[in-house]
């Protein structure tokens, strides 16, 4: 695979002196404990964070997001948090979390960390002291406790489900021993909901924003924001599908209007603070439309766009997204985000190496080739796009999923419970590899977590670096010509340039974007000098070009 390279990414990233930084930022999402094992026990942790920000810089991105390393009984991969204020000593200590912090500010990245405000551990103080002094305890106000529906309060409250399968309720038991009341829980059992009407919650979360940001971290990505607002008296939902509960459909527990009011409340917060503190939401909702209710002038300032990751390698689909995108974010003056994998569903090179339509949990490898192929087209196609990037570790080296870890080693809560998520998230969250041989792969000293695929040496950052047809190198390119032109990043809108069917052409100032999301090579009219191709060499005769298959270019024009 022969590709035309753009000069070394050797630019500072962005410094914390820019205005509104998040606009066009390429923000790398770490999963701690899959990126790197500092202390050789098998499991990421901040030390090992920590040593490999140098690569970070190197790659070109602007901030590190961090899932969470909060104190936690790790029910579901620390979302189940315990202690907001405190590490859980599987990644380290507060004093870890601050070298990370300072070192990653010495090299010009950002850090943004999870809030996870939705639901608590079961193991958060508050509960068990709900659960020791039962019922009509005050601290069961700061959750969702009902008594039972049926003779006996047999039978949970209302009809509501878990999103990780089976009923979003589970009966407590008194002090006394005998049955007592329920509490909701839109995830698993062990992540009670906090009651968001009480004002104590309320207080709570500013105050762990406020201990965050004296630590020095630039802004939070906010887990489930679309879900911390019930709709009054909880109503039944009646016959639906499972699938509506991601945020596919109005839901009574997801995107209600009084979130809005929270976000408010925390960006006054933010605005305490120097240095361009900022909010992203994962918030699931029906339509882009909604979304962009989130990121209004005085709420957050980024939401994830899933509409966009969920979009198949299809031309026509994906111009349909961009343009909805780009159209709902300009009345509300946020920027458009754009992602293709996260720790939640199956990395993109495997999901473009299925066939189109089996969605974003997949359990088959697929054409590896093709896989690969299109998702580096996706990858330029989507750093060309007006507005801020995000990457999950890994993509960079061109990772698949991991589809067939055996059951026994699966750790996804929702693997064991039914009629859920599909519970193979697991795929996308083996530790990455950093050297071609060792019994990680350079992951650490220890083994890792969930075992690595015998051929994760070959795509180890170490066998790609230096090497211009890897995937890696393609990555630290794209990075720095994004960064060197003025015309990428920042945005609010695309000019479409005429193409055949299949393929994808757009103008930025004086700069193209071509993407053939086709299975054959396509002629077009040549657009000026070629910066970078995704994939095999761009044949040029007299004034057009020859674009590969499943390949996107870069032109100056």
């Amino acid at each position: 695979m022969t590709q035309h390279l753009a000069a070394p990414a050797d630019a500072a990233p962005a410094t914390g002196t820019q205005s509104d930084w998040w606009r066009d930022a390429v923000i790398y999402q770490v999963y701690p404990r899959s990126f790197a094992d500092g202390n050789g026990d098998g499991m990421g942790d901040l030390e090992g964070i920590r040593s490999r920000l140098p690569y970070l810089k190197e790659l070109g991105v602007d901030a590190v997001w961090l899932s969470p390393f909060y104190a936690s009984p790790q029910a579901d991969a620390g979302y189940d948090v315990a202690d907001y204020r405190a590490i859980d000593p599987m990644f380290g200590t507060l004093h870890d979390a601050d070298a990370v912090i300072r070192e990653a500010h010495e090299l010009g990245l950002r850090i943004i960390v999870d809030l996870v405000p939705n639901h608590s551990s079961d193991q958060h103080e508050w509960f068990q002291r709900a659960l020791r002094e039962g019922p009509g305890s005050p601290l069961r106000e700061r959750y969702h406790f009902r008594p039972g529906k049926g003779k006996n309060g047999e039978l949970p409250p209302n009809d509501w489900e878990s999103i990780f399968g089976g009923p979003a309720w589970t009966r407590t038991e008194n002090p006394d021993g005998t049955p007592g009341e329920w509490y909701l829980h839109l995830f698993a059992p062990e992540q009670p909901d906090f009651n968001w009407e009480h004002p104590a919650v309320r207080d709570e979360f500013r105050s762990i924003l406020r201990f965050w940001l004296d630590m020095g971290v630039d802004g939070f990505r906010v887990d489930v924001a679309h879900g911390l607002v019930k709709a009054d008296g909880l109503p039944d939902i009646g016959a639906h599908d499972q699938l509506k509960l991601l945020g596919n459909d109005v839901m009574p527990f997801f995107d209600q209007e009084g979130v809005h009011e929270i976000y408010r409340s925390w960006r006054k917060v933010l605005s305490e603070y120097d240095g361009e503190r900022v909010l992203v939401a994962e918030a699931w909702t029906p339509t882009v439309e909604r979304t962009a209710n989130y990121v209004r002038p005085d709420e957050m300032h980024q939401a994830f766009n899933f509409q966009y990751l969920g979009t198949h390698w299809d031309a026509a689909e994906l111009r349909a997204v961009i343009d909805a995108s780009l159209a709902a974010m300009r009345p509300v003056g946020a920027p458009t985000t754009w992602v293709l994998s996260n720790h939640d569903v199956t990395r993109h090179a495997t999901r473009f190496a299925n066939p189109a339509g089996l969605g974003t949990q997949l359990r088959t490898p697929g054409d590896r080739e093709l896989g690969l192929r299109r998702a580096r087209a996706a990858t330029l196609l989507m750093l060309a796009l007006p507005g801020s990037a995000y990457v999950y570790q890994g993509e960079e080296l061109g990772l698949p999923d991991v589809t067939d870890l055996p059951d026994e080693v699966r750790q996804d809560p929702s693997f064991f419970r039914a009629t859920g998520q599909d519970g193979f998230r697991d795929g996308c969250r083996v530790p990455i590899p950093w050297t071609v041989g060792g019994s990680s792969y350079g992951f650490g000293a220890g083994g890792s977590w969930l075992p690595q695929p015998a051929t994760w040496g070959r795509l180890s950052v170490e066998a790609q670096t230096g090497d211009p047809t890897s995937t890696l190198e393609l990555y630290r390119s794209a990075l720095a010509v994004r960064r060197e032109r003025p015309e990428l990043g920042a945005g609010e809108s695309v000019e479409w340039l005429e193409a055949p069917e299949g393929v994808l052409s757009f103008r930025r100032g004086g700069f193209v974007c071509i993407a053939n999301t086709t299975g054959r090579a396509i002629t077009v009219p040549l657009p000026g000098r070629l910066l970078l191709s995704s994939g095999e060499e761009i044949r040029i005769v007299d004034d057009e070009a020859l674009v590969p298959a499943d390949t996107t270019a870069w032109w100056a024009v």
